[in-house]
Parts: structure tokens; C-alpha cells; sequence
């Protein structure tokens, strides 16, 4: 079973949850970047002294960049400490840190990939709370909906870096040249990916990857399902794939796949997949802002005719919704020796230049999740800001009413160990290439979810 050993070995480790009170909130004003502009906290310069580990998952040359030059003048300021930087792709981090569990191979800071996995951590006992980091920065700063995503029992134990959403990415001109509209239905949008499949030109109407090492079919069912007012979870955060609905989402990508989607894309990664529509190979997709940057650097005779919309709804009439929002954390490990050391830094980042300096590196890909920094001159003047403004709109409502995978019966392990552990990925797999009866397989990944939760949640 997929990752389970490592994590049975993270759960007999593991400790109650940390228990602490929230702190107050901030004063800064929410139109202000934050307050704090020296890489010192209070006292006297240069008292800061130690080494601290940070892992992070920003594999991308700007992001690295940015993170590596904000931790170069932090040190430069900071004369007594050392940061070392460990990156690696997102797909690794959560088996590293859980193996890190047992070896005691851990960071001091680290991103996380979304809420969901800050919650497993949490579950793990391995996380510090950051109240007072985000009462240092300004709590008002940030969406209460984030931090709530990642507090329990009065603390708050991940701070938002940056935010993003999932909406429908399309090609302009391919619908123009069909005399197509932008689909606002599930249903117009198959027929649309049906009639701009063309795998002769190499076209394919949208790409179905099913990588049991990433999350996408997870995504995509969840999208489905979401949208018809289900969930992936139960109210008793039990696995629910084998719902009328979810049955009928199951069905409804499996024929996507067979009839819109490259073969090869069976065994396909997120960043595999990405690049589909970057190479201008698909028509459809679903993704982030991230799309934008991908396509600038891999195709950019196509940016101008790249944009997004909501996700389809099941009718044209039903209200609007969002599958999935992504706040990615920055988080402390409770076993640093250094946590002055950790909060000075993840100051650091949120000062406004080097915070800026981050988000340019990725923009509207990455969405700040501090208010007033979208109105910043700096922000604003970057041209592809600038270029997709209504589609950084778009991805902006989607972050504000949607919540992670799973989240929408609140922050619980459960969701995380859905969306991380491969089991969704792995019964599509089976459908496909082994011609398995979609109850049957539903059924299967619904009670080896449940075996996991069971194994797993503390």
C-alpha cells in the first residue's frame, strides 16, 4: 500500500497535538505591508546565533533564486547564523519528512504542499505553533480562512506564503477557429474536448494523468464532485468514492481520458502533465496561475491566446463554486533548537521587498496571501500582472471561497492522507488499463482509504 509503512511508522511515533493559545491579533493596517522591516528582532543587532536547516519545494530557478538570495542577506545581516537550504519536488517531501520521523533527518522550516498536509503533520506531533510569527508579521494581513485551515485547538501551526486555485485553463483561438464558446457545463466542456482532439495535428482536447506519485485524478474527481454538491469525505470523514455522483464522476473522466487525452498521460506527474498544455498540446486544462509562466517559457508565441474561466458546473444555473484552494504554508518543526531564529527569518520573507521580490518570480501564478500587497505600484507594474489581470481575478474569487480537498468539513488528517496517498491515481490506473468495473474499483480504493484513515489518524 502506497507510503503506508512510513506512515504507520510516523503514527506509532507520534505525540498528542500540540495544545497552545492562539495569540492576539495584529494592528497593521490591511492596505500596509507589514510592519516589521529589519531581519532583527527586538534587541540588539547580531544576537542572533545558530544554524537552521530549511527545506522547501520552489524547484523553479526564479523562486530558488529568491529564497536563496533573501536567506543569503538574512545571514549577511545576521553574522552568527547559518541557514542551509535543502530543495527537493513536491512529490518527495511528504515521504522525506515522514521518513525523517524515525531517522530524525527533519528541518527547522519548511514549506508544506498544501493545509491538507499540515494538518497530517499536525496529527504526526511534529509541528510548532507560529501564533506569535503571525502576530509579529500582523495577523490582520492574512485571511482568516487560511489560518483556520491550519489551526487546532487555539494555535495555529502554518503561515501562508502564497495562495492559488484551481479554474479552466483554454485556448482562445483553438475555440475561436471551432466556432466553440467557453464552457460553463461539464457536459460542454467534453463536447468541446471531443471536437478539438485531433491526435493527427497532435492536439488532444484535454489531458487525464494518473501518476500514482501526484494527486490529479484526485483533483479531478473532486472537481467533479464538487460541483454536483458532494465530497470525497463523508461527514464522519469516512472515504466516499462510491456515491451515485462520485460513480458518475469516475465514468465521466474515464471517458475524457479515452477520448481526449494522450495514452501516455496514464502515468503521467503534474509537472508531465503541465507541460501538455505549456507545448500548446492541449486545449483544456486545469490548473493554476502557474499555467501563465508555463506557457511564457515553453511556448510564448501562444500567451496571447491563453486564458481561464470558473470550473463547469454540472447546469448552467447552479451556483457558482470552488473545488479547490491552495494556500502554501510555511511551517516550524518542533524539534529546532532555534525557534528565534526560524521566526526572524519567516519575518524576513514577508518583509515587502523580499516578499515582492518572491512572488515576481511566478506572477499571478502566485497569488499573495497578504492583503494590500495586490495594490502595491511595484506589484501592479508587472506586465504579465498587468496582461492577465482578469484571469488573476478569476483564480483571486476561487482562492477566497474554496477551500483545500476535503476541507470543506474542516481541517482533518484524513483529507491530507486522500489527496497525498495515490489510492484515487492507482483505481483509475486499474479501470483503464486493466478494463476493471468502475463500482468494483470504487469500492476497492473507497476501503483501502478507509484502512489507511483507520491506520493513520490518531
Amino acid at each position: 500500500m502506497k507510503k503506508l509503512l512510513s506512515l504507520s511508522l510516523a503514527a506509532a511515533l507520534s505525540v498528542s497535538l500540540l495544545a497552545g493559545c492562539g495569540g492576539g491579533g495584529g494592528t497593521a493596517e490591511t492596505d500596509n505591508p507589514p510592519a516589521n522591516t529589519s531581519s532583527q528582532p527586538a534587541g540588539e543587532a547580531g544576537e542572533l546565533s545558530g544554524e537552521i536547516t530549511f527545506w522547501h519545494s520552489f524547484t523553479q530557478g526564479a523562486r530558488m533564486e529568491a529564497i536563496q538570495a533573501a536567506a543569503d542577506q538574512f545571514m549577511a545581516d545576521n553574522p552568527g547564523v547559518t541557514i542551509n537550504i535543502e530543495t527537493m519536488a513536491w512529490g518527495d517531501f511528504n515521504t522525506k519528512w515522514n521518513a525523517g520521523i524515525t531517522t530524525g533527518d527533519l528541518p527547522d522550516i519548511s514549506t508544506a504542499q498544501n493545509t491538507g498536509e499540515v494538518v497530517e503533520m499536525l496529527n504526526a506531533g511534529v509541528l510548532a505553533p507560529m501564533d506569535s510569527t503571525i502576530d509579529a508579521i500582523g495577523r490582520d494581513l492574512f485571511s482568516e480562512n487560511a489560518l483556520a485551515d491550519m489551526s487546532m485547538d487555539g494555535a495555529t501551526y502554518g503561515i501562508p506564503y502564497y495562495s492559488h486555485a484551481q479554474v479552466m485553463w483554454y485556448r482562445t483561438d483553438l475555440l475561436e477557429q471551432a466556432g466553440l464558446e467557453v464552457p460553463t457545463t461539464w457536459d460542454e466542456f467534453y463536447d468541446a474536448a471531443v471536437a478539438l482532439t485531433n491526435p493527427d495535428e497532435g492536439l488532444y482536447g484535454c489531458a487525464v494523468s494518473c501518476s500514482p506519485n501526484d494527486l490529479l485524478c484526485t483533483r479531478y474527481l473532486n472537481y467533479y464532485v464538487r460541483s454536483g454538491g458532494g465530497s470525497l469525505l463523508n461527514d464522519d470523514l469516512t472515504a466516499n468514492l462510491t456515491s451515485d455522483l462520485a460513480i458518475e464522476g469516475i465514468n465521466f473522466w474515464v471517458n475524457v481520458y479515452k477520448n481526449c487525452s494522450p495514452a501516455e498521460t496514464i502515468n503521467y506527474t503534474v509537472n508531465d502533465h503541465a507541460t501538455l498544455y505549456y507545448q500548446g498540446t492541449t486545449a483544456f486544462d486545469f490548473n493554476s496561475g502557474f499555467q501563465i509562466s508555463g506557457v511564457e517559457s515553453n511556448r510564448p508565441d501562444l500567451l496571447e491566446y491563453v486564458s481561464c474561466a470558473p470550473l463547469p458546473k454540472m447546469n448552467e444555473d447552479d451556483p457558482y463554486y470552488s473545488a479547490e484552494a491552495t494556500h502554501i504554508p510555511l511551517v516550524v518543526w518542533k524539534n529546532s533548537e532555534h525557534p528565534e531564529i526560524c521566526q526572524a527569518f519567516i519575518e524576513y520573507l514577508y518583509q515587502t521587498d523580499n516578499y515582492l521580490n518572491f512572488l515576481a518570480a511566478v506572477p499571478v501564478g502566485m497569488l499573495p496571501s497578504i492583503k494590500g500587497i495586490d495594490e502595491n505600484e511595484t506589484y501592479l507594474s508587472n506586465p504579465i500582472v498587468q496582461q492577465f489581470s482578469d484571469e488573476a481575478a478569476i483564480i483571486a474569487q476561487a482562492v477566497e471561497e474554496g477551500s483545500a480537498i476535503g476541507f470543506e468539513h474542516g481541517p482533518s488528517a484524513q483529507a491530507g492522507l486522500l489527496a497525498n496517498q495515490g489510492v484515487i491515481e492507482e483505481m483509475f490506473q486499474d479501470i483503464i488499463t486493466n478494463g476493471t468495473d468502475v463500482e468494483t474499483a470504487a469500492k476497492a480504493a473507497e476501503d483501502e482509504l478507509n484502512e489507511i484513515f483507520a491506520t493513520m489518524v490518531a
